[in-house]
């Protein structure tokens, strides 16, 4: 039998399995199934973030599975839905981008600077919320449920520019506390 203090981290890893389902859905302009495999997906992750937080069974595997997990949902929705010709490519290359710089800065700084802690910041959070979204919107679109054209245009605009504002935060605030360590030394 399972421990109740893993189901957190079996939440997680049915999330990833999901995200073939996820996107052979969105492929196959399936976008009610796409739809109802998202919104799990989102929902497993919100169950296993509280019962993680709720009755402290928190774990190192959960640490980091669990981002990478959202991560690789948002991801590949942004790919299939730019390889469906859904979203613009270029969408896709600025979170692809934002998440790349942010990786190589944290390793760069974790490396040659000092040791820090990963915590997203506010904007990050903003963003990440910004594109889930945004995914949601278009599936919902792509469904054929009522959306105003005006959500979907404009969402893609807004998570642009969260997703650039964003990234230049973080490069601003980690240049700074790096810049900060530097001189103290």
């Amino acid at each position: 039998m399972l421990p109740a203090n893993q189901i957190p981290n079996v939440l997680t890893i049915i999330r990833i399995i999901l995200i073939a389902p996820f996107a052979m859905f969105v492929l196959e302009h399936q976008y009610i199934e796409a739809l109802v495999v998202f919104f799990f997906a989102g929902l497993s992750d919100g169950v296993d973030g509280f019962l993680a937080r709720q009755f402290n069974w928190k774990s190192r595997f959960g640490a980091i599975a669990d981002p990478l997990a959202d991560k690789l949902l948002l991801i590949t929705a942004y790919v299939m839905l730019a390889w469906t010709s859904q979203i613009p490519i270029w969408l896709v290359c600025l979170i692809l981008g934002r998440d790349l710089v942010i990786v190589c800065g944290a390793l760069s700084y974790h490396y040659f600077i000092s040791h820090y802690e990963i915590k997203p910041s506010w904007f990050g959070k903003a963003c990440t919320m910004s594109q889930i979204i945004y995914v949601l919107v278009v599936i919902v679109q792509l469904a054929e449920i009522p959306m105003p054209e005006s959500v979907v245009t404009n969402g893609l605009w807004v998570v642009a520019g969260v997703t650039l504002f964003s990234g230049l935060h973080y490069i601003g605030v980690w240049t700074w506390r790096g810049w900060h360590v530097l001189k103290a030394k």
